[in-house]
């Protein structure tokens, strides 16, 4: 029984010391790797006129890691010794800096330059019917409107206006203003007989005037 347990305690001694051998040798690489670790800023100018270049890409060249200059060209972001950084830029040339290996240090600044370029585009052509048999259909049967001027002679037209004037009903003003009106005539000759025309003078002094006047001729 006791060599048992003593088997038993020098395998796990063994195992102990294993696992702390594998602790070890796992921290020693991650202390080098860390090592290589280096926080990279700088700022990005045009090769002119030394002006910022905002928005400029920043990428580790082969990774999907990197950042976005600010309004003012500066960028910061944790690269590794080795690395290739790629600057590109709508309308500058590409360019690209490698971080040196043998750096000392855990912080490096840098100040990158970027040369404008042209982009020469092919002319392109935009046409609105895909033939001139086409556009001459549509130019044929195009229907110009009509401008202000005849829309309001249209508008202003007597025979529309008086068939208009004809079929529209009146308003509940122009009825309240009739009914106002028998309202008033009615009070007028309230306990009397109602005036008529006929022996009015007024009234045939117009009729004569009218007369005279060629009023009641039968016009063509």
């Amino acid at each position: 029984m006791s060599k048992s347990l003593l088997f038993f305690a020098v395998v796990a001694l063994l195992f102990i010391a294993n696992v702390q051998n594998s602790f070890a040798q796992t921290a020693s690489k991650t202390d080098k790797t860390n090592d290589d670790l280096i926080q990279f800023s700088g700022v990005v100018l045009t090769h002119d006129s030394l002006t910022p270049v905002p928005f400029t890409s920043v990428m580790i060249k082969g990774s999907r890691r990197g950042t976005l200059c600010d309004y003012y060209g500066f960028f910061s972001f944790v690269a590794a010794k080795g690395d290739t950084i790629e600057f590109s830029c709508l309308g500058f040339k590409k360019a690209e800096y490698y971080i040196s290996d043998s750096l000392s240090g855990d912080r490096y600044s840098l100040i990158q330059v970027l040369i404008p370029t042209n982009y020469q585009l092919s002319e392109i052509s935009i046409y609105a019917f895909p033939s001139r048999d086409q556009f001459k259909q549509a130019f044929m049967n195009l229907h110009i409107p009509n401008d202000d001027y005849e829309r309001a002679k249209l508008n202003l037209d007597q025979q529309i206006m008086m068939e208009q004037y004809a079929a529209m009903p009146m308003s509940s003003r122009e009825n309240y203003t009739n009914f106002l009106q028998q309202q008033t005539a009615r009070l007028y000759h309230s306990g009397q007989y109602p005036s008529y025309n006929l022996l009015n003078p007024i009234a045939w002094a117009k009729f004569i005037n009218a007369w005279k006047n060629g009023d009641f001729k039968k016009k063509r």
